[in-house]
């Protein structure tokens, strides 16, 4: 396509030349270009196959000169003995020192960014002019080819001790001078955060139960919690209710109306006036819900990077979501969608909740607490508990003894893996009216 428009593709013979001698000058700088280049980043093929052999004789630690790279630029067919002789020559000849081989990596990388990124263009192009996918797919997709450009270039290298240090006293620092901020994301259940000590950046937060146990409702307490206490924004991600039925839901916690009358519509003037309040407290949140089905991870992450401000994002729920690739196995589909998810927390900075199905063994167990979820509950990949930084189970006994009217309202919140803290059980009330979770303290119920 760019010789339609008379254009060549970016590349800098000048800069590969360079690189490929500054190894043959002095062969112990193939460490400086660990993370600044590959093979790939090279325009010209036989560019491309002289710096593989490099590397490979490198690791080795066979001597790389101009006497044993042609004998192996021979042996490989890429060159014959004259040829090879000729060319490699004049590599060594235009590169005058090695010093500046940092500085012809970069040249050659940022050349092939910009080669990336006209191959994606013409491929976004092509699939726009082809019309076979929906719109909203094809946008997904050229967010994803820009973004794993991005992705694959982005260079981590060590950190020496002292500046690890110097980071968590900053922290520290941070931390004496505007708390809330520096702890992380709270979910506004004083006993839960007193384990917690906050949801950190980029942390992955399972919240598992089995069905009707409260686990949506839970996140969306935790969601308009969050929500107050911070300007940033909240998205929540419904995989199985509609945008309205989520409204309703955090109506009736937040007004304290009965669920059964917004279903019903049978309010009185009492329940008018809560309603009116909560939804003014409501509508001052910065929570945006999508309820978009059968979404992906690569998808939720398109519609991410163009929130602003972003502070927390919930799913609803994980079982619900669908792999990248479809595979008729479950088991891994989970545990590559649990990974992702994963590392779109690290991502965007912020903590990723995300409400999973328990399997049934915790029914088939027997005793006083042998109804309450374990770790090997988690449903379908062992992958999940893995990846995941902070597991919370949620348990109400009343589920299991209906006959108990003292059992009806209590739950435990436990806290199975908290990377960055205490392990415990949180005790909480439930009032499934107002499908709302409250925190128990010793002297009563809290909010």
């Amino acid at each position: 396509m760019n010789e339609e428009y008379g254009k060549k593709l970016p590349f800098s013979l000048e800069a590969e030349q360079s690189v490929l001698g500054a190894v043959l000058i002095k062969p112990d700088v193939m460490d400086e270009l660990v993370g600044i280049i590959t093979k790939e980043d090279f325009y010209l093929e036989e560019h491309k196959q002289i710096f593989s052999i490099m590397q490979s004789m490198y690791l080795k630690s066979r001597r790389i000169d101009l006497v044993t790279l042609i004998d192996e630029l021979v042996r490989e067919g890429v060159y014959d003995k004259a040829g090879g002789k000729e060319y490699i020559s004049l590599i060594v000849e235009i590169v005058p020192t090695a010093s500046n081989v940092k500085d012809y990596a970069k040249i050659v990388r940022d050349k092939s960014i910009l080669r990336a990124l006209i191959s994606a263009g013409e491929s976004i192009v092509e699939d726009a002019y082809s019309e076979e996918n929906n719109t909203q797919k094809l946008l997904e997709s050229a967010e994803q080819r820009i973004y794993s450009i991005a992705d694959k270039h982005e260079n981590h290298e060590f950190v020496h001790i002292k500046d690890a240090i110097m980071m968590s006293f900053n922290r520290l620092k941070e931390l004496e001078t505007n708390r809330a901020e520096a702890i992380g994301m709270q979910t506004g259940f004083a006993g839960i955060d007193r384990l917690l000590v906050g949801m950190s950046k980029g942390d992955f937060v399972l919240v598992g139960a089995r069905p009707g146990m409260g686990k949506t409702s839970f996140c969306l307490n935790v969601a308009v919690n969050a929500a107050f206490r911070s300007p940033k924004k909240v998205c929540i991600f419904s995989l199985e209710m509609s945008t309205e039925q989520l409204a309703t839901r955090l109506l009736a916690s937040e007004a304290m109306v009965e669920s059964t009358k917004l279903r019903s519509g049978m309010l009185d003037e009492e329940d008018w006036t809560k309603l009116g309040h909560a939804a003014a407290r409501l509508a001052g949140c910065n929570i945006m819900i999508d309820d978009s089905t059968g979404v992906t991870v690569t998808g939720m992450k398109a519609k991410l990077r163009r929130v602003k401000d972003l502070g927390l994002v919930i799913i609803d729920y994980l079982g619900l979501m669908q792999g990248e690739k479809h595979t008729d196995n479950k088991v891994n589909e989970i545990g590559d969608i649990s990974r992702n998810l994963k590392l779109m927390a690290k991502e965007f900075g912020v903590p990723v909740i995300t409400c999973a199905q328990l399997s049934r063994a915790s029914e088939k167990r027997t005793g006083e607490d042998g109804h309450k979820p374990v770790l090997s509950d988690l449903r379908d990949s062992g992958a999940i508990e893995q990846d995941a930084d902070i597991v919370l189970f949620i348990y109400r006994p009343g589920e299991y003894d209906k006959n108990d009217p003292e059992k009806k309202n209590k739950a435990e919140l436990i806290i199975a893996k908290n990377r960055h803290g205490s392990q415990g059980d949180v005790k909480m009330a439930w009032l499934p009216q107002y499908t709302k979770f409250m925190t128990v303290e010793d002297n009563g119920i809290q909010e």
